[in-house]
């Protein structure tokens, strides 16, 4: 089994819509663990550093405004091959074309309010955790899920 970690913000507009517990349980219900969250107001340092790659577009400065427009929920997500996983879950950037019962299909109007981020790579997620959390103080991973429980059973 390939364990990896990625990093997901459920961003300003599903924050102020109240959908913060649907997008959560999502997440675990698929047997996600969520090693680290937390909610906050992001920094315009913050915000160059997660849009980095995206300087000098026309979308830019977009994305900055909105990112720091109200509080995002920034979360540590665990299990088994997350970063695509998780991104299946999410459905495609614009939700016109995302697959029936993703989130973005489910909870998101228009592209520029499409309610989650995650990482796109295992090295994106290692660069992103670490603009919003003390990667070694702040992630709880001495605990197992359910799903880790039974998948250790099941090994034996």
């Amino acid at each position: 089994m390939n364990i990896e970690r990625t990093f997901v913000a459920i961003k300003p507009d599903a924050v102020q819509r109240g959908l913060m517990g649907k997008i959560i349980t999502r997440f675990e219900e698929k047997g996600f663990k969520i090693i680290a969250m937390k909610m906050l107001e992001v920094t315009q340092e913050q915000a160059a550093s997660h849009y980095a790659e995206h300087v000098g577009k026309p979308f830019y400065n977009g994305l900055v405004e909105f990112i720091t427009s109200a509080p995002i929920v920034a979360m540590v997500v665990e299990g088994i091959d997350a970063v695509a996983e998780v991104r299946h879950i999410l459905g495609a950037t614009n939700p016109s074309n995302a697959d029936v019962g993703s989130m973005r299909a489910d909870f998101s109007p228009i592209m520029s309010c499409n309610c989650v981020h995650a990482s796109d790579s295992v090295d994106s997620a290692k660069r992103e955790m670490a603009i919003y959390f003390d990667v070694e103080k702040e992630l709880c991973t001495n605990w197992k899920t359910m799903m880790e429980i039974v998948l250790d059973g099941l090994s034996k």
